[in-house]
């Protein structure tokens, strides 16, 4: 064989070879953050919102999903063995008509699990979608309450510390969080189901930019919380937000309070020049002081 041919062949294989590679690869990574039905037959109740399940992008070239049938949670799990981890169940915005997925899901997740922290991206059903048949209070908050039951009856598993299991919102994800962390409870020991046996109260909540459009009855039994929003947001929030903290903190609830100047609603995690964006330092920073993050 020719110094041609020869090299032709090897070029030839080299490039099978990556392909191989390469599909392992993603194979791998789509195994490790493939979606989990929150209910193997489906959530409970006659109800469902017609059409299937949709994803858009936005200018931003990210997914936007809406029509959601059948909640899940995808998780984003820390490498290495040690330590049972701190978790974080995040509930991505939307205005309860669509979801954000990666800037306040996926993307927030893959951070939080690079330092440390397991974390699942909560796809949950729409409330106010146009036809929708379902409610915030009712629905969308027992998708999160079967989140946090999951996650804590899977922890072993997962290598999750079943008390540290806390919530995260965006928007109206960050309204669900709260709602999470107000109503609650220490779930049904006889369920035959084991995750409801499990508790729904997050060990914490970290609330961001919270559309808060049902009360938070805050007391001395609700998880420490981080509030972060932008002076230049709507005046529910840009206001709403430091006067939570100011009734969490006559609660006797430990509480840790954001609010950036210049900036506006729905940043999530997006590359930017903005202090805002340092927010997921000063978050595990708080998650640390709290207790719920080893050094």
């Amino acid at each position: 064989m020719n110094n041609t041919l020869r090299g032709s062949f090897l070029a030839r294989h080299l490039a099978a070879l990556m392909i191989v590679l390469s599909l392992a690869i993603g194979a791998s990574a789509a195994g490790q953050n493939a979606p989990i039905a929150l209910w193997k037959n489906g959530p409970p109740g006659p109800k469902q919102i017609s059409g299937p399940e949709t994803v858009r992008t936005n200018e931003y070239g990210e997914h936007i999903v809406s029509h959601v049938h059948n909640p899940t949670i995808t998780p984003y799990l820390p490498a290495g063995k040690g330590t049972l981890a701190a978790a974080v169940i995040i509930a991505p915005g939307g205005g309860h008509k669509e979801l954000s997925m990666d800037h306040e899901g996926y993307e927030v997740a893959q951070w939080l699990s690079e330092h440390g922290v397991a974390a699942f991206v909560l796809k949950y059903r729409l409330a106010r979608e146009p036809a929708s048949p379902y409610t915030v209070e009712g629905d969308e908050l027992a998708d999160m309450q079967r989140a946090i039951r999951t996650v804590r009856s899977r922890a072993t598993e997962w290598g999750i510390d079943p008390k540290r299991v806390g919530v995260m919102g965006f928007s109206a994800g960050g309204e669900l969080a709260g709602l999470a962390g107000t109503r609650y409870d220490l779930g049904n020991p006889t369920a035959a189901d084991e995750a409801d046996r499990a508790s729904s109260k997050p060990a914490f909540q970290a609330l961001f930019y919270p559309a808060l459009s049902h009360p938070l009855n805050v007391s001395a039994e609700t998880p420490p919380t981080f509030l972060v929003c932008g002076e230049d947001d709507i005046p529910e929030i840009s206001l709403g937000v430091p006067q939570l903290y100011l009734a969490l903190k006559h609660a006797g609830v430990s509480t840790e309070l954001h609010v950036y100047a210049k900036t506006g609603h729905g940043f999530g995690l997006r590359p930017g020049t903005n202090p805002v964006y340092h927010w997921p330092g000063i978050f595990l920073e708080w998650l640390t002081m709290e207790g719920f993050v080893t050094k």
